[in-house]
């Protein structure tokens, strides 16, 4: 039996069936871009950036609903839900940043400053899904803008989040709520992910590019809430039996990679999608299939960069752009914290 021909047959016939043909082409897209490597960086990211972001929108909340503790409680519930099982165990060690006046603001700044590298790992990964040259990737303040664009988003979609649940909860048949509860999650998912697909990359992609991944990562998100404490329960039982205190690290770890793998592989639906990159090949010899080709040719432009130009000295072995921005802005933020608290010391001398 010749194999190679068995082979020929079969590539020929999932190229000929659409059904075939596109998710095979989704998961090929995954594997050429690397995507499983690149959710385990957002993961690591989110991993490091969850606690800073948390202090942050939990100082936020408490500024802005003062005297509400109970509607500060719900929301924060309601932005942990999504991690089953150990969001209570999270939601009890968060607080509030405390502090008054200059303190409190550069408190505040500092963590969302140091939460903000899951959004750069975001940027990048989508980036590359989308086959964005590097030289057209966003310089260092328009990347942390649309970072904070989308975590601005993200707070705002919790707080509705927050609304919805109490509505599924409100009186009326347990039937109708709970399924009124679910079809709100599914919207409210649905919207996150259409942002998150326009915001993180800066290709040009409109909401109908976005809509078919968005849908799909919709709805395995909103199954994943409801399903996924078996799972988180069933890798905390495991490796308690290890690690101790340490398996919850690693439950958070476990879902947070889970989730950055869903929300790439549907993203590739989008690319595969728009850019026609479908049927491909299951072999790798010739003749190759016209979008293998594409592919091959998008993902070469992925590394295209900016023609040198020394940045100091004639042999353009200065420091990093990005670095000297961070430096500038966190030297820039301690001074002028440092000068208003010698104001406010040299004003509380005064008689």
């Amino acid at each position: 039996m010749d194999i190679q021909r068995t082979l020929r047959k079969l590539d020929d016939f999932q190229q000929r069936e659409r059904w075939l043909a596109f998710p095979f082409a989704v998961f090929r897209k995954f594997g050429d871009d690397r995507a499983g490597n690149l959710a385990v960086a957002i993961a690591y990211y989110g991993f490091f950036s969850m606690f800073p972001l948390l202090l942050t929108f939990v100082s936020v909340l408490g500024l802005i609903l003062r005297g509400h503790q109970g509607l500060q409680d719900s929301i924060v519930h309601s932005a942990l839900r999504d991690f089953p099982v150990i969001g209570d165990q999270i939601a009890r060690n968060v607080h509030s940043i405390s502090g008054n006046g200059v303190a409190l603001a550069v408190g505040i700044v500092g963590t969302l400053w140091a939460g903000m590298g899951v959004t750069q790992a975001a940027q990048n990964a989508m980036n590359q899904i989308w086959d964005v040259p590097r030289k057209e990737w966003p310089n260092f303040l328009k990347s942390r803008f649309r970072g904070l664009l989308m975590l601005a988003i993200l707070g705002t979609l919790t707080i509705g989040a927050t609304f919805m649940s109490g509505l599924s909860t409100s009186g009326g048949p347990a039937v109708v709520m709970a399924v009124l509860g679910i079809v709100g999650s599914l919207l409210l998912n649905l919207a996150l992910f259409l942002v998150a697909y326009r915001v993180l990359t800066v290709r040009d992609v409109s909401w109908r590019d976005v809509f078919p991944g968005a849908a799909v990562a919709a709805v395995i998100w909103t199954a994943m809430q409801g399903l996924g404490g078996y799972y988180v329960t069933h890798q905390l039982k495991q490796a308690s039996n290890v690690y101790g205190t340490f398996a919850l690290v690693i439950g958070l770890l476990v879902w947070l990679s889970l989730g950055a793998q869903i929300t790439l592989l549907a993203a590739e639906i989008n690319v595969v999608r728009v850019n026609r990159l479908w049927p491909r090949s299951i072999l790798q010899k010739p003749p190759l299939a016209e979008a293998d080709r594409r592919t091959m040719t998008r993902g070469a432009k992925v590394e295209e960069r900016i023609s040198t130009v020394p940045v100091s000295g004639k042999d353009g072995h200065g420091p990093p752009t990005s670095f000297l921005r961070s430096f500038a802005i966190g030297a820039g933020a301690a001074v002028a914290a440092g000068v208003a608290s010698v104001i406010r010391r040299r004003r509380k001398s005064e008689p």
